[in-house]
């Protein structure tokens, strides 16, 4: 994702970062991947610089905002529970990596003025600002605040991907991603044997005789009748958000998740058909697809939803609650 600038005034030679009015902030620890360090922050400069390394300044205000509320939420629900999972030594709060969330430090963030950065670092300055200490809760508590780039036109429900049901991670329509985001879409080709190595078959199964031989008498995803068929790949069900669920490739049975984690997909929402000796495969959306949609939330407030409404659309049943709330 595209990086972002830095605030008007913050052209002095000291670093922006923590400034008088934050002093009171609850301290979020962040390991820092590149360096083994960790970096003390103050919570809302922690979710500035999470806000500059997952969504482009250039997205709308509005969506700005829904990704520095959930940005919070997920450490809020982290320093709440003092949960330290995912850092060396557990000596962190958070990782600045993707498997927390990503996050530029305050060294890097400095930097952006003098990279011509400081309208777009104003701009998410600004969203953070405006929703200061301000969390999503599901019965009282900050929820796991799951987001990704971009969907095929719905989100996920939380146990079809992953292993648990949570009630505010339901399935819901994002059409949104189709007209503004241009890479939503991607064909490309594989060659079959590749496709089968990847997928944990035999050498010797992996030629494309082999490959076209296999049979089926399932129901292809998405017809009304059973009836026999000599394919090679068929989707055999789709989740509730229109994701490959089940898979039959080359004769063997996957999960959509196999193959998107396998072969390196975009997301499990994907078409593969053979095409002479490679497998084309077409992918729509980017992520896991469950919770927030980012393009999702820019196309929103293109459309004028407010954060909080864009918020309450990919997050079933939340309220909103300050951080303080949790935390001191």
């Amino acid at each position: 994702t595209p990086r972002l600038p830095e605030a008007a005034g913050a052209v002095r030679p000291a670093p922006p970062a923590v400034t008088p009015e934050r002093a009171d902030e609850p301290p979020v620890r962040v390991y820092l991947s590149r360096t083994g360090g960790v970096e003390t922050v103050p919570l809302e400069q922690y979710v500035t610089g999470v806000l500059a390394a997952e969504m482009p300044a250039g997205f709308e205000l509005e969506a700005l905002k829904a990704q520095a509320i959930a940005a919070r939420t997920f450490i809020v629900r982290r320093l709440a529970t003092g949960d330290t999972s995912g850092t060396p030594n557990r000596r962190a709060d958070v990782n600045d990596t993707v498997s927390h969330q990503a996050y530029i430090s305050q060294a890097q963030l400095s930097k952006w003025p003098d990279n011509g950065k400081a309208e777009g670092l104003a701009k998410l300055q600004q969203a953070v600002k405006q929703t200061k200490g301000l969390v999503l809760v599901y019965q009282g508590k900050p929820i796991t605040a799951s987001f990704f780039s971009s969907s095929g036109g719905y989100t996920e429900n939380s146990e079809e991907y992953w292993s648990v049901k949570i009630p505010y991670l339901r399935s819901v329509p994002s059409p949104w991603e189709a007209t503004i985001n241009p890479s939503n879409r991607q064909t490309f080709d594989i060659p079959v044997d590749r496709v089968l190595r990847k997928l944990g078959q035999q050498a010797s199964e992996t030629s494309e005789s082999a490959f076209a031989s296999g049979s089926s008498s399932r129901k292809q995803a998405g017809t009304a009748q059973t009836r026999k068929v000599n394919k090679p790949i068929q989707v055999l069900s789709l989740t509730t958000g229109r994701k490959v669920k089940e898979i039959r490739i080359g004769g063997q049975i996957y999960t959509g998740r196999e193959v998107r984690e396998k072969l390196g997909l975009r997301s499990t929402q994907f078409t593969m058909a053979l095409d002479g000796e490679d497998v084309k495969i077409t992918t729509y959306g980017y992520g896991h697809g469950i919770g927030m949609s980012q393009w999702g939330a820019n196309g929103m407030a293109k459309e004028g939803f407010t954060a909080t409404q864009i918020l309450k659309h990919y997050y079933t049943g939340v309220s909103f609650q300050q951080a303080s709330h949790f935390i001191k």
